[in-house]
This record gives C-alpha cells, structure tokens and sequence, in this order.
C-alpha cells in the first residue's frame, strides 16, 4: 500500500480516537481530518471541499426542513396521536403501538426526530394509565432505529449510497430498504414484546402508580426535593434586604435556587428576578448554604416545619428535556441566562439513575437529561413554545390546518418524484424545501434554524475520507483483511463480518461516521470476492441502525434514557437480545433478498 493509504489509516484512527474520547467536538475532529488530507495532497482542494456538493448534503439538509415543517404544522403531532388512539391500559399493547408507531414515522423522517414526536404523548400515557415509563420509552426508541433499516431517509443510509455512486455503481433507490427492513421491524417488535416483561426495568420516576392530580408531589419525590430544601430569614441589616433577587444574585454568589419568598406570612413561589427581598421575609430555597456565607450575608437558617408545598393555582412544576438539536446541549444553565430568559427555575437534574441538585446551574447539560422546572402557567408556555426544549406532558389534540395538509401533500410530491425516477431524491426533497417555503408552510428563518447545521458540516467535512479510502488503497488494504476473517467462505459470510463490525463501530463513533468509513470497505470487499457491492453496502447500512445496546450509539436512545430513568445496563440487558434477533434477519435478507 502506498503511503497515502498508511495515512489515511492513521487518519482514521486517530479521529475514532477523538471521538470516542470526546476531546474534540465531532465537527471540529472532521475539519482537521479534511484539512489533513487536502494539506497532505492525497485529495486534490477540489475533491476536499466536494462534500458540500455532494447529494447527501443536500438530501440531508432538505430533510431536515421537511421534517420540521411537518413538525410545525402539526402533522407529525396528528399522525402519532392517531397511530396511539384507543390503546387502552394493557402494557403490552402500549409498548407494542409506541414502538410500530415510531417505527412507522421513522419511514418518513430521520429518526431522532420520530422519537421526539411521540416522547410527550408517550410519558402522558405512562401518567394517565399508571404505568412506568421505563417500561415504555425503552420500545419507543428503539422502534425508531428499526424504522430506519425500511428507508433510505436516513442520515448513515443516505451517506452509504452516495459512496455507491461516487464507486460508478448504482446507488440505493427510495423502497430498496424496504424488503429487507420490515422484517427486521416486525421481528425486532415481536422479540422486544416478548422479553419485555423480564427485561425491560421498573423505575420510580414521575407519572409512575400515579394519576395526574397527583403528579406534583410525584415529581418532587421523584427528585428527592425535600433533601435539598432549606428556608433561611433575612436578618436586619443584611446587605440582601432592599435589592431584588436578580441584584442579590442568589444564584451566582450564594449558590442556592430561590424557590419562594414569604413576606408578612404570604408565600410567592416561582419569584421572578425583580422581586425585592425585605428584613425578616424567609426565602425557600434548594441548595446547601454555608454558615460562613450565611454569616456574610445577613441570613439564618429556620427551620421548615412541615413541607412546603411547591405549587399553587398559577406554579407548576414540569418535566423537561433538551430537544433534538437544541443548541442548549453541552451548554450551562448559567451560559444561557436561563432563569432571565424564561423567568423559571431548575431545581434538579435526572442524569443517569441520579438526581443532581447541587450548583445545577454550572452543569454542561447534554441530551437525554430530564430536568425538573417550576414556574408559573404563563412562564411554562413560552418554555413549550420554544424548540429547544420539549415539556413532558400531553400536548393535546390539535388539528391539521390548510399548512399542515399543505406541507403533507409537498412531502408525498417529494417522495414520489424521487420513488419514480422522476428526479434524483437530492433534487426532488431540495424541491420540497423550497415548496413549504413558498407556500407558507415554514417562514425561511425557520427553515436556516430547522436544519441541524454541526450535522451537515461533520457528513460534509467526512465525505471526502472516504473518497480518500477508495483512491488510497486503504480500502482495499482493510477489505483484504476482513476477507482474511472469513477465510474465504461465501460473500454472506463476508456480509456478516461487515454487518458486525458496522454496529460495533457505530456504538462508539456513530451512524454517520461509521458509514463514511465502512462503506468503501464493503465495496472492495464486494469487488474482491465478485460479489454485489450493493448488497455489502446494505450491510453497512443496516448496521448503523441496529445500535441497541448503548444509549450513546444514537440520539434517539439518549432521548428517552432521562424520562425513562435508564441506565447504560439496562440498554445491554434489553439490546443484546433485539442486536442478535436482527443480525440473523439481516442476513437473511441480505441472503434473499439481495443474493449474498
């Protein structure tokens, strides 16, 4: 192998290291990877900044606006709430329908999205029929990867057949994945249906053995707020009394969440920042104020009595997580000015099995975390308008208007120019981005907003490793040994290999990654062994969808892992099951369906 093929090896496992550590952001370690090989001259400055044209690029961006268009017209809110309708109490029907319906709306939107959509109906059906959702949640999820392996609307599909055609072979059309892919769902669904009751786990969390009148003081059990509550009183003369909140800078400087102020025996909760704190009021408060900073500032400890209540006709608390895509993740609550922004407060974090209440507003929030919040009805409302954030609760009936048939009717036009060959499926979606625009179905700020740009960025900046893996050698070079595994049996056997190795990479690195640097191994591997290269693709393919067995081989999984109360055991104990029941299926599609 030529040294271009050594360096690009070296390339590609030193960004697997990057990213597996985390030491770089994923778009960051992607530019130095496209840097690298256009400095170094194993691609030409041309081919190095080909990714943006490329049509996974732009079929990717376009979907993202579609989907989101959708979203706010209310479409996808419709379908999932008609695709749940009249389900009943039983749980087993429950986890059946919330994971076929995931599964159904992954078939027309990525999938991290069609998991989001259903996330709120899902925990206000574990709420209203007394059921866990950990034991819900689970299946949801994971219904959304399985509906990936049935369409090419995939971010890791998409990416794979572009490597098809820059190869000069065929790429994947729009229903190729689907004789092979619903198998695989409906096999995925009946083993998840059957092992749930042993596997799947029962968690104290919000909405569980509960009824919504109860749901408050579920809540701050849930988060163990008694253990973090103190009330202390505003001594005479301390330099707090007289300045609002915000100037007292309770936060900042003391390091405690104002939770309520009582002035003359009448308790305000969910005070906003311009509440002025009086001699001798006592503010609620989470945290663990210290004596030498209560000193400091005029404040004594009083004892609470009984429990205060952290509610009333107007204060709420609620259940939130970071939306997919929220440009929130990974940073703090302090970073984002939260409590000025939307005058609530977050009194404590579900991370992991683990609640976090000290100093939560120094903590980086990352996707997946369930935070408890308190605010009054009108404050919760904006929080619900924004797209960063998705509220935990039943979002209501809504019906579609003349957008949302609107936006329908442009994605069935989208879908169909590119299912009849009528143009390539790059220009018919970019075709119907620009349609919900124009007709009104999405301002065009919303759209710029609508498309997750670091996503875009990192398939772009990677695009061109795997040109440099075909052109290389390097390709070649891990194809010879893959092939060596195998001993050369049957291109199947080749197949499964391929298969393997795709999960247990896309775990770690991700579906996007992964599909970048796998599928030119599976074409070298098909032309080594004169067998379908489309096929080997498929294969690769599949993969970067059936990652059951970690919370961190896809959004989706993380999504659900706070709400549901998840832990990183609980995706091993539950996904070693499905990873294996859908390997066989897949290659026994691949077997049938494309004659490995």
């Amino acid at each position: 192998m030529e040294p271009a093929g050594w360096i690009t090896l070296a390339l590609v496992g030193a960004a697997a290291v990057l990213l597996v550590t985390e030491r770089l952001r994923p778009d960051l370690t992607a530019l130095l990877v496209l840097l690298v090989l256009a400095i170094s001259g194993i691609v030409t400055p041309e081919q190095a900044f080909s990714g943006f044209s490329q049509s996974a690029v732009i079929t990717i961006l376009s979907i993202f606006v579609l989907t989101h268009a959708l979203e706010r017209t209310g479409v996808t809110h419709w379908v999932g709430m008609k695709l749940l309708r009249g389900l009943g109490a039983s749980e087993s029907r429950l986890a059946t329908a919330l994971m076929l319906s995931s599964a159904a709306l992954s078939l027309i939107m990525n999938s991290i999205a069609a998991a989001a959509v259903l996330l709120p109906s899902a925990v206000a059906i574990a709420r209203h029929t007394g059921r866990p959702p950990s034991r819900l949640l689970l299946p949801l999820a994971y219904g959304a990867l399985l509906g990936g392996t049935a369409t090419l609307l995939t971010t890791a599909n998409i990416l794979v057949s572009t490597t098809l055609a820059r190869a000069s072979i065929a790429p994947f059309g729009l229903f190729d994945f689907l004789p092979i892919g619903l198998p695989i769902i409906a096999g995925g669904a009946i083993v998840v249906g059957v092992l749930r009751p042993r596997l799947l786990p029962t968690r104290d969390l919000a909405g569980e053995v509960a009824r919504m009148r109860r749901l408050q003081t579920e809540l701050a059990q849930v988060y163990h707020l008694s253990e973090g509550m103190s009330a202390v009183t505003v001594r005479p003369g301390s330099a707090l009394a007289g300045q609002t909140l915000r100037q007292g800078a309770w936060g900042h400087d003391l390091g405690l969440t104002v939770l309520g102020v009582a002035h003359q025996g009448r308790l305000t909760l969910a005070p906003n920042g311009d509440t002025i704190i009086r001699e001798a009021d006592t503010v609620l408060v989470e945290g663990a104020p210290r004596p030498e900073v209560m000193d400091a500032y005029g404040l004594k400890l009083t004892a609470l009595g009984e429990e205060p209540s952290l509610t009333s006709e107007d204060v709420l608390l609620v259940e939130v997580i970071l939306a997919p895509r929220s440009e929130f993740e990974g940073r703090t609550l302090k970073d984002i000015h939260f409590r000025e922004k939307y005058g609530m407060q977050v009194l404590a974090i579900w991370r992991q099995g683990e609640v976090l209440q000290q100093t939560v507003a120094d903590i980086p929030l990352r996707l997946g975390d369930a935070m408890l919040m308190q605010g009054s009805r009108d404050r919760i409302a904006v929080l619900r308008a924004d797209p960063n954030w998705i509220l935990l609760e039943e979002q209501g009936s809504r019906r579609i208007g003349r957008k949302g048939l609107t936006a329908a009717a442009i994605l069935a036009l989208s879908l169909g120019l590119a299912a009849s060959g009528v143009m390539p499926i790059a220009l018919a979606t970019l075709t119907g981005a620009a349609l919900v625009v124009l007709f009104g179905c999405l301002p065009m700020d919303d759209a710029y907003r609508a498309v997750e740009w670091r996503t875009v960025f990192l398939i772009a900046f990677m695009i061109p490793l795997g040109a440099a893996m075909l052109e290389s050698g390097a390709a070649s070079f891990l194809a010879a040994g893959v092939l060596s595994l195998t001993g050369g049996l049957a291109p199947l056997a080749t197949a499964a290999v391929l298969l393997a190795m795709t999960i247990g990479l896309s775990l770690f690195l991700g579906g996007q990654t992964t599909a970048v640097v796998m599928a030119p191994i599976a074409i070298e591997s098909a032309s080594l062994l004169h067998a379908d290269a489309r096929g080997m693709a498929m294969a690769v393919a599949l993969g970067c969808s059936l990652v059951f067995l970690s919370p961190y081989g896809h959004p989706a999984n993380l999504l659900v892992m706070g709400p549901g109360g998840y832990t990183s055991r609980d995706f091993l104990r539950v996904g070693l099951p499905l990873t294996l029941t859908t390997f066989v299926l897949a290659l026994l599609g691949l077997h049938w369906v494309w004659g490995l």
